[in-house]
């Protein structure tokens, strides 16, 4: 690692003296790591990065989120982006459990929670993201259990973690603009020449690289973004691994590729355990829920339909529209 230019990248990009040196001390402990296997930043194959925040989690787990942040900074300053695909994977949706273990809380009182979360410890920041879904399949059967299948939903349709701001005030005039159908269309356009951008600099779009033939996928399909039918617009997701997902031969491996959910991913793989998994796919409507509620300022039904855990191979959902729009 070549901390000066690494220093001066953050500099200039006006990041504060003490963010700096905590990034750097937590990278200079990592190039430590890795020297029992004669590796550096510049050498390691990013994909090993996990065993590193795992052996933060048995030792310092407090400090696992600095590190990351520290590594998608190094990413972003070496281009070495294959660091950000794998950073992703191990700290995307890491506070979804915890989200939930208070929810139950708020809505069903503590003794309940405390009977569904009994003698299970939340994976923490930091394991192998395939290690989570067991303790998925654990906490879903025992809200089901507990509480049945409705009450179940309502508790992960809100989502549990959250989406990044939307441009709900944009989205909103543009609609106004030009309704629903080619608002829907102005979407898949936007989308495209986002990916074409990403295409041509070399960037990553969330966890994945785009090539033409992501592009592609994505100019062929604009239900990515949604096709409205009536009073639904069905919209799916496109594929976490994109470029992965169209290659893999493996049925299991393609719906692995297609799911951005770490707290039941690993079980495609397998398809072990699926039935008791699947509802939890209410948490990913629910993402889509929380654009809509602001865009139509009235809570908005929307389901999935189709999914990996469904035996799909593509991850579709359902969103119902106010009955007064056209």
């Amino acid at each position: 690692m070549n901390e000066r230019n690494f220093q001066l990248f953050l500099e200039e990009n006006k990041v504060g003296t003490n963010i700096i040196e905590n990034f750097l001390s937590k990278l200079r402990d990592y190039e430590n790591f890795l020297k029992k296997e004669n590796l550096n930043l510049d050498s390691v194959n990013p994909k090993k990065l996990v065993e590193y925040t795992e052996n933060l989690v048995s030792t310092n787990k407090n400090s696992v989120l600095d590190f990351l942040r520290a590594i998608l900074s190094y990413a972003n300053y070496s281009k070495k982006y294959d660091f950000i695909t794998e950073t992703i994977d191990i700290v995307e949706s890491y506070n979804a459990m915890d989200t939930l273990f208070s929810r139950i809380a708020e809505v069903h009182g503590e003794q309940m929670r405390n009977e569904i979360f009994k003698d299970l410890n939340i994976p923490p920041l930091g394991v192998h993201p395939e290690k989570k879904p067991i303790f998925t399949k654990n906490i879903m059967k025992r809200m089901e259990d507990n509480l049945g299948y409705e009450d179940t939903i309502a508790l992960l349709s809100p989502c549990l973690h959250g989406r990044p701001p939307d441009d709900i005030k944009g989205d909103k005039k543009t609609l106004a603009e030009l309704g629903i159908d080619g608002f829907l269309l102005k979407k898949h356009h936007d989308l495209i020449k986002r990916l074409e951008k990403h295409r041509d600099e070399g960037t990553l779009e969330f966890a994945q690289i785009v090539d033409e033939e992501v592009i592609e996928f994505v100019r062929n399909n604009q239900k990515l973004v949604g096709v409205r039918k009536e009073n639904i617009i069905y919209i799916s997701k496109i594929p976490y691994q994109t470029m992965k997902f169209l290659t893999a031969k493996d049925e299991k491996m393609k719906k692995f590729y297609l799911c951005y959910c770490p707290w039941i991913r690993g079980a495609l793989k397998e398809e072990s355990d699926i039935e008791i998994l699947k509802n939890f796919c209410h948490c990913s409507a629910g993402w889509y829920k929380l654009y809509w509620d602001q865009i139509f300022e009235q809570s908005i039904l929307v389901e999935p339909i189709k999914t990996g855990l469904y035996g799909d191979l593509e991850c579709t959902f359902a969103v119902h529209l106010p009955t007064n729009m056209k």
